[in-house]
């Protein structure tokens, strides 16, 4: 293929390969030219252009294929545009030669199509120049129509438009020639001469004014019939067609006449009633009209009313917005005129097909077109519409004149009308959400007592579309649900004896009860107390009145049904009273019901089977929506009547001959209801009743009902098929934008979806408005469902019959009976074979398999595609549900046989098909010889051209087998991409579904190969290279399911090979058909499976390569010549792909799109929004946010004014065009803005992980001058504008959202200081937004979830420490004063309109908050007036409030927080904050609000110091009751201050024990710490702290939480907290053992000290009590600790070395120091808290942990010496009675550490053992230290130290020495080498220091002893005056600092002086000699300075002797 890869053809490389590679390497060759001619310079160009002309030329006339002669048409025609043009006249005369040529062979077709497509594309690239030839070639091309065959008009059609399209106006003599010829191929046999047709007019339409003038009739007439029979691609195309032609008569674009101004509203209606005569009267004629008139027959097709309907949706798209809305209200009158006609509701079926076309109209206009303050006015014309509707209504059942006949009509034929508009007004205020308010206040359009009103309407239908109405106001707006209920339930009471009125409110309370489960904030729960006595009421008093007996029984149930949709935790509240109400409903035993049907009238029945069925219903529901409360016990309550309603459907046919078709109606619901419930049951349930079930079930199935209506397949057969074959079945089965009315086709002749059909389907979850099907419809699909689930459980004879009873009765009837029959029977046999093979369960014997067998087999050779997709599905589970490789085998052959000898095109289908699924659940094909025959096979079927359906099934088996062989394929891969693109470029493109399962057998190849086609090798390039042609052509295909096909296989092979996909072709164009769809709605890409490819196939891009694919996006609409301008080049530049994708999320409904997209936006910010891109992704977000319709402001006004106030303009501009000054977004939907505030949190959260000079403003400015990069830090002023612009809509959830992202700013950048004001913060300018934003969120009428949200918002920007100002902070912390006022005043109306968990959030969100706020002022380290302090002051004055109300919270959450089994105790009324019925609710609002509140209740405490205060009432704490807010109860009278004080203590140690004992997750670390923290803080408060050190059980079970959570949790401040609490703990237990020695000394008398009890743990025996024992849980927890930080600790490595893996000595960071300091300090006060005997029995341990960590710890001793210290100076040493233990323990302990210099393994720092020594020789006494041999070796270590080389070692070793062995010590060894260096110099004044330190801490008798010792040494550093003048600088330093020591000492001693000086002589003179060196040092120094500059006080010697030494 390379070799194709020039511009001039390689014919020698062609001529070599075969012929079909020949085909595949000429198209590889036209697509490399296609690529090559436009960058070629045109000199080269003209060189080759005759060899080129050559070469196509020869190509041209030898047969090309159909994508070959497109692409040699368009290289022909772009080689001649950009070279010579000149021979193109003569391209053209040849080319009209071969079409006037009358060789009619085989070959010559090929040949004349591709001359036919050169003549397009030559006329559309030269246009003009070839003008001369046009008449020419349109005679050639006209007459050649006349003989040609479907591909040849197809093509003509093509290349008319083509050359339409480019002679543009020149063309115009010939315009009518060319309509006349087009016109008739409208209606065209071939579906794709249809279309191509319809782009031929469309194009024509842009000259040819007389379309849509004079001709319009007549083209609308020929477009009526053009839908006749048509197929989705038609109506789309023709419907284009019309509705842009009908929009040009209305705003035509040329000024044709000069009456065009006055037209307009005139040419309205004419349009309307073209189009409405289509619809009522189809393209007939008049004649045919009117014959069908006078016979009372409607002959219009369901498919030309829905491609009218599509044609109005079109013509109102191409009118754009701003027409809708200033001509709304006629075109609503037209529309309701139309839904109102009695020609278009002359059945139920035609009715419900009329009303949802109508409906769709206004969906797809009023909720796609318009901006949200154009939709709200559009709600006010929609109920302008019903209020005169219901007056016409009204007027005509009060007036009694001659004209109540017509009257009456009107009122049936408005229900239609009020059906469409109340539809439509609940789809628009549910879209607009909370946006919607203003529509609800507005007096002038009163919507609610408007919709309201239509609950009387005679029509049940009208009354049911209010009803869901009301549903939707209230899901948009839940703070009118309740209000709505009340009004409801008030005037159903008041009006309780009109039936109308019953019915009415009765479904409207329905609804509303129903609408709860979408609103989260719920109702109050006295409403569903109200519903269910108000259901009660009417159930009871159904049978007094029997004119509304049937009325009262079904809004009984309605409501009881809907009630129970408020799910398991109201309904458990009042499920006695509904077990009560249905066993009332059924009789209690089966032989009441015997006597039952003994008596009644046919009314009677239909009350009581209404009500039965009712019932049902209501149990559906249960078991629905509250299953966890169907326990055994429920069921077996509920088995009677279930008994009953079973046993009634075998009485129903004496029914039907009692009364006749009276009960029909009622006893099909009934049976509908019994089917629902049993199958939402076990069948075990209902074991017994089997045999009546099966046998009603097979009388359903099989019965002659079915026989005499046609069955709805589209209802009935999808969901039994794999969803894979349902293309099989036609296009009309894909998800497409009209599927809403594309379905309508294929509904049952019984009727389509319609809410009157089951009333109950309001309760329903869901938002859109349920269609439930006619009841006949839903039977067949519940029965057959059931037969599933029922059959297995039969017996194995009772199987076998069953099926053959079912064969039977196919094989007894022929024609659409047999297909209606064979249907259900084969969905009922599918139905029990999956429901089989997803439960692994068996057929039964293998009698049964015969007839299963026949069934399918009957079915695979039916006409209906949906049944043999059915049959090859069943054929699966058949084979799977046997499990028998033999029967999977024999089933094989037989498909194979019987595709022998069929000849039918549906029969080969069906078994083709069964070849491909037959191994789909069996693991797969794993026969090599089984694959070779399946191949033969299909491939043989895909080449039979002459039947394109057998090719389409064929091929899409094929495609299956590949899936299911896998790797076993690989070795057939190179013949199938070989057959795959031959069969491409030889199927007409008139036959678009070949193409399609062509692409999914492609795709499947791509997927077999995997990531083989990465490989270089020629094979592999080989197949990549087909597969890269085979996705070209079916990317050219015109047909959009293919093209979406071509997508995903370019997806797929960029998964596998992602350098072989060329981005620069593919990217454009996936936006070019995105774009398209996003400028028109439903103009373009009608396919929403097309958009979904592209989305999903952008998705991947992005994923690897986003900057590239938004590149290339900016590259398409520089290139991109349009024709019309149609903004989409300016948008496209202005915001990029990002910006487009934008569009088209606000434009999209489908979910699975919409999340596709806003992954694909996401993947693109992740990959470049913290870089190079940021400002332009958060302007993109903030021209999102601004996109609203109320602020339409020019852009320029917008950036010059923000702050503007843009309603002045909203009148205006409310619906007007987007203009180019508008900005590239105009009115967004709310749900984009909030994904927009989602995409800005998304950008803060990926730049906090990214460069960390996003949040730091100087750096960030620096780095922004140098490296021309963005920060985020820089664009914070846009951060805080969006979202205070989100905090401030009209939107609550936008609301949400931006409070959200202001709580992420807070805490993001509350922090980072201000570069140009030190001592601020850069949010500290940004106050006032702050503000303004959280103000809204405080009024009366907010959400509590917006208030709780804002409260949160607050307390962190309080906390935040931002605000430097006390008066700014005033503002914030007013709404918290607001929010807490609200609190005090308890459940006040406002709360009633939500639930009270509702409440309970709002409430505890503010307590939350004002917990938080009352935190910071003691953690502030500030104490500025804003800071800490200043706070204070404002949290001081509601303190007593907020801590009645925090414990009564606390009090509340420790209720909640118990163990199920104690739910018994909790309070029968329900909490402070929470009621009985919403504990599950109001639990989570506790669990994440309890934290904060139980720490400032400890702050509180401990400011308090727990002493009451006369604010609050003595019984506030009961934890065992609930506090009513905080009030005084009477129960159980006043407690004394310590009880409540003990109260509050175990509630605040209760709530942090349960906690702390499992914590569940990491992100409870705050939580964790704030726990802590409160136990801390209750810990330094005195009377708490003797309550735990009293309590041993209480203080050893914290500990044991306190161990769990050090093992658990790796966070060092939570293991910090843990271990000063653990010393808390220790210390507060030494407190108390301390004074009850201290109480007993006092007692006792301090003489009889020795015969004290003995107090601490241990007590007289030693022993420690693992689990009971506060010392052991402190010696657990501080071992766990040092373990875990010096694992050498553990004797299992204490003969280790502890040299880490970098070489060096054991060191830990300084976290981990100071929780080792923590836990070393803590064992040194643990024997203070034990018995003599139980110090004694930890003493080896403690100082086995003490040596041993200064042991490894040889650099860092200081904890561990000090912790020694502690043990050593212990008074437990000295006790009498454990003096001796303790003596030997400590000698051992000094023998261990005397071993520490010898140990070979340790690294030795003798530093710190000396000094560990040391302190062991001054604490621990002399009865352990003089002890031989450690005295010995304590000397030994001291003089070994003091020889050392080291002088640190040198002078610790003389501290030491002298600290505790100088008297010991010889003087020789103190007089040795002078200092040389500093560092010995250091060591030895170290020495001096530590001498006098002793010497002053001595005794007055042992002064003298020291002074005679440290006086000689002084004397011996002197030095002469000759030795003096060499001496290096320390000798001199350490001579001068002697001699001032010896000046200082003489006067201070001077008896012990003269004494020394008088007894040695050689001091006495050492002395002299060094006084006078020292003197004429001075004096030399002296007379060598300037004498000037120093006065004669400082020449005097500096030091001065005092004491005379002689």
């Amino acid at each position: 293929m390379e070799r194709a890869h020039s511009l001039l053809l390689d014919e020698e490389a062609c001529n070599q390969v075969g012929k079909h590679q020949k085909a595949e390497f000429i198209l590889e060759w036209l697509n490399h030219l296609k690529r090559l001619l436009p960058v070629t310079d045109r000199v080269d160009i003209r060189q080759n252009q005759r060899c080129l002309v050559d070469q196509l030329w020869e190509i041209l006339i030898n047969s090309p294929s159909g994508p070959t002669r497109w692409l040699l048409a368009h290289c022909l025609a772009v080689l001649y545009r950009l070279g010579d043009p000149i021979p193109s006249n003569l391209m053209v005369e040849r080319c009209n030669d071969i079409i006037r040529s009358k060789d009619d062979s085989p070959s010559a077709l090929p040949t004349r199509l591709a001359a036919i497509a050169c003549l397009g594309t030559l006329y559309e690239q030269l246009g003009r120049m070839l003008i001369g030839c046009f008449k020419d070639t349109l005679v050639c091309l006209l007459k050649a129509m006349k003989s040609a065959e479907s591909q040849g008009r197809y093509e003509i059609m093509l290349s008319m438009e083509r050359i339409l399209r480019g002679l543009g106006v020149s063309a115009v003599s010939c315009h009518r020639d060319i309509y006349k010829v087009v016109r008739a191929c409208l209606t065209d046999r071939s579906m794709a001469v249809r279309c191509a047709a319809a782009k031929v007019l469309l194009e024509l339409q842009r000259e040819a004014a007389f379309l849509w003038t004079s001709e319009l009739e007549n083209v609308a007439t020929v477009c009526f019939r053009a839908f006749e029979g048509s197929n989705y691609n038609v109506r789309v195309s023709v419907s284009k067609l019309l509705g842009i032609l009908l929009a040009a008569a209305v705003e035509p674009r040329q000024f044709t006449a000069p009456r065009q101004g006055a037209r307009s509203q005139g040419s309205l209606e004419e349009v309307m009633e073209l189009l409405s005569g289509g619809f009522l009267r189809g393209g007939g004629g008049f004649l045919r009209a009117s014959g069908d008139m006078l016979k009372g027959t409607s002959s219009v097709s369901k498919d030309v009313r829905i491609g009218v309907t599509q044609a109005y949706v079109v013509f109102v798209s191409t009118l754009g917005s701003s027409w809708l809305e200033a001509n709304f209200p006629a075109f609503l009158s037209l529309l309701m005129e139309l839904a109102s006609h009695v020609r278009a509701t002359q059945t139920p079926a035609d009715a419900a097909v009329t009303r949802r076309c109508v409906s769709f109209i206004l969906r797809s206009t009023l909720g796609s077109l318009l901006g949200e303050k154009a939709q709200i006015n559009a709600v006010k014309q929609l109920c302008l519409a019903v209020a005169t509707q219901k007056r016409a209504v009204d007027a005509a059942l009060t007036d009694r004149n001659v004209e109540t006949k017509v009257s009456s009509a009107d009122v049936s034929a408005s229900q239609h009308m009020l059906v469409c508009c109340l539809l439509e007004m609940g789809a628009l205020v549910q879209g607009l959400g909370s946006s919607a308010a203003p529509l609800l206040t507005d007096t002038t359009t009163a919507l609610l007592d408007t919709v309201i009103s239509v609950l009387l309407h005679p029509a049940t239908l009208a009354r049911l579309a209010a009803a869901w109405c009301l549903r939707c106001v209230a899901m948009a707006m839940p703070s009118h649900c309740s209000l709505l209920l009340d009004c409801c339930v008030e005037r159903l009471v008041a009006l309780k004896s009109s039936p109308d009125a019953v019915a009415g409110y009765g479904a409207a309370i329905a609804a509303l009860v129903a609408a709860v489960q979408h609103c989260p904030l719920g109702i109050p729960h006295t409403k569903d107390k109200m519903v269910l006595d108000l259901a009660e009421d009417l159930l009871r008093s159904a049978s007094q009145n029997s004119q509304i007996s049937l009325q009262r029984t079904q809004a009984g149930w309605l409501l009881i049904s809907s009630l129970i949709t408020l799910g398991p935790a109201v309904v458990e509240h009042h499920l006695p009273r509904l077990l009560l109400l249905w066993r009332c409903v059924f009789p209690a035993s089966l032989r009441e019901q015997e006597m039952e049907l003994r008596r009644g009238d046919y009314f009677t029945w239909q009350v009581t089977l209404e009500g039965r069925s009712g019932a049902l219903s209501a149990m559906k529901n249960l078991l629905q929506h509250c299953r966890e409360l169907v326990t055994d016990e429920v069921i077996s309550r509920l088995l009677t009547p279930l008994t009953c309603a079973v046993a009634l459907l075998t009485k129903l046919p004496a029914l039907f001959r009692s009364y006749g078709n009276s009960v029909k109606s009622w006893s099909i619901v009934y049976r509908l209801r019994v089917y629902e419930l049993l199958a939402l049951l076990h069948p075990q349930t209902y074991q017994e009743s089997f045999g009546l079930v099966m046998n009603q079930l097979v009388s359903d199935v099989s019965g002659q009902d079915n026989l005499n209506q046609t069955c709805s397949e589209l209802s009935l057969l999808p969901p039994l098929c794999h969803c894979d074959d349902l293309p099989l079945a036609g296009p009309a089965l894909h998800d497409t934008d009209h599927r809403y009315i594309e379905e309508q086709l294929h509904s049952s002749s019984v009727g389509g979806g319609s809410l009157d059909n089951d009333p109950f389907s309001l309760c329903e979850r869901g938002y859109e408005a349920p269609a439930p099907l006619p009841s006949p419809v839903a039977l067949a699909t519940t029965s057959i469902h059931l037969f599933g689930a029922v059959f297995p459980h039969i017996i194995s004879a009772q199987r076998v019959k069953i099926l053959e009873q079912f064969v039977e009765t196919v094989n007894q009837l022929k024609g659409q009976r047999q297909q209606t029959i064979q249907t259900h029977l084969c969905a009922a046999l599918c139905s029990l074979l999956k429901h089989q093979g997803s439960n692994r369960g068996s057929l039964g014997p293998e009698e049964i398999r015969p007839p299963a067998l026949s069934l399918l087999l009957g079915a695979l050779e039916s006409t209906s595609p949906l049944l043999r997709c059915l049959a090859a599905e069943g054929l699966a589970r058949l084979v799977q549900v046997v499990g028998d490789p033999g029967f999977t085998v024999s089933i094989s052959l037989l498909c194979f046989d019987r595709l022998k000898t069929a000849r039918d095109a549906a029969s080969r289908s069906g078994y083709a098909l069964a070849l491909g699924a037959l191994y789909r659940y069996t693991g797969g094909i794993s026969s090599p010889q089984h694959l070779s025959t399946c191949l033969g096979v299909l491939f043989t079927l895909s080449q039979d051209s002459t039947s394109p359906e057998v090719q389409t099934w064929s091929l899409y088996s094929l495609s299956l087998v590949v899936d299911l062989s896998g790797g076993l394929y690989r070795t057939h891969a190179e013949p199938s991409f070989t057959l795959v693109l031959r069969l491409l470029l030889s199927t007409p493109p008139t036959h678009p579904e070949v193409h399609y399962s062509l692409g999914r057998c492609l795709h499947c190849l791509i997927t077999c190969l995997g990531p083989d086609l990465q490989g270089n090798g020629a094979a592999v390039s080989g197949l990549r290279s087909s597969c890269l042609v085979a996705c070209g052509v079916m990317q050219d295909s015109p047909d959009c399911l293919v093209q979406a096909r071509a997508i995903s296989c370019l997806q797929q092979l960029h998964m596998f090979s992602p350098p072989h996909v060329n981005l620069t072709s593919l990217v454009p164009a996936l936006c070019e058909i995105l774009l398209d769809y996003s400028v028109l709605a439903n103009l373009c890409s009608s396919f929403l499976c097309l958009r979904r490819a592209v989305v999903a196939c952008l998705r991947q891009l992005v994923q690897r390569e986003a900057l590239e694919v938004s590149e290339h996006a900016i590259a398409l609409v520089k290139e991109l010549p349009r024709r019309d301008n149609t903004q989409l080049d300016v948008t496209i530049k202005e915001v990029g792909l990002e910006g487009a994708l934008f569009i088209l999320l606000d434009q999209e409904s489908d979910f699975s799109l919409r999340k596709d997209i806003q992954e694909t936006l996401v993947h693109m910010m992740a990959a470049s929004a913290t870089s190079s891109k940021l400002a332009h992704w958060l302007k993109l977000c903030k021209d999102v946010l601004s996109a609203t319709t109320d602020g339409r402001a020019p852009l320029e006004s917008k950036q010059e004014d923000e702050d503007a106030d843009p309603g002045k303009d909203d009148d205006s501009s409310a619906f007007r065009a987007r203009s180019e000054s508008g900005g590239p977004f105009t009115a967004l939907r709310s749900a984009t803005r909030c994904f927009a505030m989602e995409c800005v949190c998304r950008i803060i959260a990926q730049c906090e992980t990214a460069d960390p000079a996003h949040f730091d403003m100087p750096l960030a400015q620096e780095r922004r001058l140098h490296d021309s990069t963005d920060f985020l830090v820089l664009h914070l002023g846009d951060l805080v504008r969006m979202a205070f612009m989100a905090s401030t809509d009209h939107s609550d959830e936008l609301r949400l959202a931006g409070l959200q992202t202001l709580l992420v700013i807070i805490r993001q950048f509350s922090a980072i200081p201000e570069p140009e004001f030190p001592g601020h913060v850069i949010l500290e300018q940004y106050q006032a937004n702050v503000g303004a934003a959280l103000r809204p969120a405080f009024t009366a009428d907010a959400p509590p979830d917006i208030t709780a949200k804002a409260c949160q918002v607050c307390s962190a920007w309080i906390a935040s420490g931002v605000v430097s100002d006390l008066r700014d902070l005033r503002r914030v912390h007013q709404l918290l004063v607001s929010s807490l006022a609200k609190v005090q005043s308890g459940r006040e109306a406002s709360s009633q309109l939500y639930n009270e968990a509702a409440a309970a959030m709002e409430t505890l969100a503010v307590l939350k908050a004002w917990a938080e706020v009352s935190i910071y002022p003691f953690y502030d380290s500030s104490g500025s007036e804003s800071g800490g302090a200043g706070l204070l002051k404002l949290v001081q004055s509601e303190l007593s409030t907020l801590s009645r109300l925090w414990l009564a919270a606390l009090q509340d959450y420790a209720l909640l927080t118990l163990p199920q089994e104690y739910s018994s105790q909790l309070p029968a009324t329900g909490g402070s904050f929470y009621t009985a019925e919403t504990v599950s609710q109001a639990r989570r609002h506790y669990t994440s609000s309890w934290a904060p509140i139980l720490h400032a209740t400890s702050l509180w405490l401990h400011s308090t110091g727990f002493v009451m205060s006369d604010e609050a009432p003595a019984n506030l704490s009961r934890p065992a009751t609930p506090t009513s807010m905080g009030n005084r109860s009477s129960v159980g009278g006043a407690k004394s201050p310590e009880d409540i004080n003990t109260d509050r203590l175990h509630l605040i140690l209760g709530i942090s024990v349960e906690f702390l004992c499992s914590p569940h997750s990491e992100d409870q670390m705050e939580t964790i710490t704030s726990c802590l923290r409160a136990l801390q803080v209750l810990l330094e408060v005195s009377w708490p702290r003797a309550k735990i050190g009293n309590d041993q059980a209480l203080s050893v079970e914290l500990l044991s939480v306190l161990h769990r959570l050090m093992v658990t949790r790796e966070s060092v401040s939570v293991q910090l907290a843990v271990l000063d609490l653990l010393q808390r703990i220790v210390a507060a237990a030494h407190e108390h053992i301390r004074e009850k020695r201290h109480s007993a000394e006092v007692d006792d008398g301090a003489a009889e000290k020795e015969t004290l009890p003995e107090f601490g743990e241990g007590r007289d025996t030693g022993g420690l009590v693992p689990g009971h024992s506060l010392v052991f849980g402190a010696l657990e927890l501080c071992l766990c600790v040092l373990v875990r930080k010096i694992p050498q600790l553990s004797p299992k490595l204490a003969g280790t070395s502890p040299i880490g893996p970098g070489g060096s000595a054991w060191t830990l960071t300084d976290s981990d120091c100071r929780l080792v300091a923590s836990a070393l300090c803590v064992l040194s006060e643990l024997p203070s808290i034990c018995s003599p005997e139980g110090s004694v029995s930890i003493l080896p341990t403690v100082l086995y942990l003490l040596l041993g960590v200064l042991r490894e710890l040889v650099h860092q001793p200081s904890a561990a010496i000090q912790a020694l210290k502690s043990v050593l100076t212990s008074p437990m040493s000295r006790q009498e009675k454990c003096r001796g233990s303790w003596n030997l323990l400590l000698q051992s302990a000094l023998n261990t550490l005397l071993t520490f210099w010898d140990s070979g393994t340790c690294v030795v720092d003798k530093v710190s053992l000396l000094t560990a020594l040391t302190v062991f020789l001054l604490s621990a006494g002399p009865d352990v230290c003089t002890i031989e041999p450690l005295h010995k070796l304590c000397l030994q270590r001291f003089t070994t130290s003091i020889d050392s080389k080291d002088p640190l070692v040198i002078s610790d070793s003389i501290v030491q020495v002298i600290s505790a062995y100088i008297c010991l010590l010889p003087p020789q060894k103190v007089e040795r080498s002078r200092p040389q260096t500093p560092q010995e110099l250091l060591g030895v004044l170290e020495g001096i220091r530590a001498m006098e330190a002793l010497i002053q801490a001595a005794d007055e008798s042992q002064c003298p002893q020291l002074v005679a010792v440290l006086l000689p040494l002084l004397i011996s550093f002197l030095l002469d005056e000759n030795a003096l003048s060499s001496a290096p600088l320390p000798s001199r330093s350490l001579h001068d600092s002697a001699l001032k020591d010896l000046m200082r000492f003489g006067p201070q001693h001077p008896a012990v002086f003269r004494s020394l000086i008088t007894t040695s002589p050689h001091l006495k003179s050492r002395l002299q000699a060094a006084i006078k060196g020292n003197q004429e040092s001075l004096n030399i120094k002296a007379s060598s300075a300037n004498p000037a500059a120093h006065s004669t006080g400082k020449s005097s010697p500096s030091i001065t002797l005092k004491t005379k030494f002689l």
